[in-house]
């Protein structure tokens, strides 16, 4: 079990060059996956081949399974390939143009430029209903505020991102719409109850379920009518009791950056880890703190050790995590460079971004 533990975590990078450190660490700890910022990022040939470098470092783990390399990409303001890529607008362009077949296309053409140069998991569709307008952490990132318009364009968008090659993942568990304290700061916390939750925020999540999604990220939310004591990535009533067993969602979960201000200030950060595999976490996300991921590790084995984490859980959950990679990265590499030339800013990509953002999406764009 203990060989298995880097699988649960997935680790931001420093720069643009995969470091002898990094493949090192990688390695030594079979680590399941990365995250690409802003950082990492210059060109289409540096992408491609720094997801070539990650990708071959498999080849070396002890399963040889891919792994996940993952960004930040819904368009608008969360976007971390700038031009030559194309340049996306915000979804809640979508919501205004209450289209599904755009939703698709735009998720499609979206997955053929990461695809492309060997990303495979986006953290995209954000599904958060926008309930409250003065929400500026969410904002134009939602699809809009009402849940049912919401359920069915972002059903579209995990449809789309899957043929195009892409895991989509749906976030944030179970609704950050809502929210006036951003997360990377401190911990929101919010009066909703769990009907409230039902009737409204769930809705787009349960659609999502439905169009096969493979990922869903957890909101450092605390909803204390629902769970007094902590935030949902940290709450087994969240993630057991309400999504595996009441909504019966069965594949993986991903905690959203666990150095975020809504975790490390409330709590011990050989604590966060330990208490997020326990609520039910797959995979944990690890982003801007270097340190971090081998600080957990050391915090995971001593937690297995002592008996503080349940060995059954943690094997279905490793399970489960090995299962998306066997059936969806059955082609890990990026594809060649000529071809990723032809893709990145495509002319028909390019198009549609601008006809999304002027309201008005020509039915040629919209062919399958």
């Amino acid at each position: 079990m203990k060989n298995k533990i880097g699988q649960h975590l997935i680790i931001g990078l420093k720069g643009p060059t995969l470091t002898a450190e990094e493949s090192k660490f990688i390695v030594d700890n079979n680590i399941g996956g990365v995250i690409l910022f802003d950082r990492n990022v210059q060109s289409p040939q540096q992408v491609h081949q720094l997801c070539q470098d990650i990708q071959n470092l498999r080849h070396k783990l002890p399963d040889k399974q891919p792994l996940f390399i993952s960004i930040d990409m819904e368009g608008g303001r969360v976007a971390r390939l700038k031009p030559p890529f194309t340049r996306w607008p915000a979804v809640a362009k979508i919501g205004e143009l209450d289209s599904t077949s755009v939703a698709f296309k735009f998720a499609f053409m979206m997955a053929e430029e990461l695809r492309s140069v060997g990303i495979n998991l986006d953290y995209s569709p954000c599904v958060d209903v926008l309930t409250n307008p003065k929400n500026t952490v969410i904002g134009d990132r939602s699809l809009g505020k009402d849940p049912e318009v919401v359920a069915k364009l972002a059903s579209a968008l995990v449809r789309g991102y899957i043929k195009g090659g892409i895991l989509p993942c749906a976030k944030h568990f179970p609704g950050h719409g809502g929210t006036l304290v951003d997360s990377h700061e401190d911990l929101p916390v919010e009066n909703a109850d769990l009907k409230q939750l039902m009737d409204v925020d769930l809705i787009p999540f349960k659609k999502t379920f439905r169009a096969r999604l493979d990922f869903i990220m957890t909101a450092h939310i605390k909803f204390p009518q629902v769970d007094p004591q902590y935030p949902v990535t940290l709450s087994k009533k969240f993630l057991h009791d309400i999504l595996r067993t009441e909504l019966r969602y069965r594949c993986v979960v991903i905690s959203d950056d666990l150095g975020m201000g809504a975790l490390v200030k409330h709590y011990d950060k050989k604590e966060i880890p330990v208490l997020a595999l326990d609520a039910g976490c797959d995979i944990l996300l690890f982003c801007n703190d270097f340190d971090q991921p081998a600080l957990s590790l050391e915090a995971i084995h001593k937690a297995l050790d002592d008996k503080k984490l349940d060995v059954a859980r943690l094997a279905e959950s490793a399970a489960r995590i090995a299962a998306v990679k066997t059936e969806r990265l059955t082609q890990p590499d990026p594809l060649p460079m000529t071809e990723v030339t032809k893709l990145v800013g495509h002319p028909d990509h390019l198009r549609l971004s601008k006809a999304i953002v002027e309201g008005q999406v020509p039915a040629d764009l919209l062919g399958t």
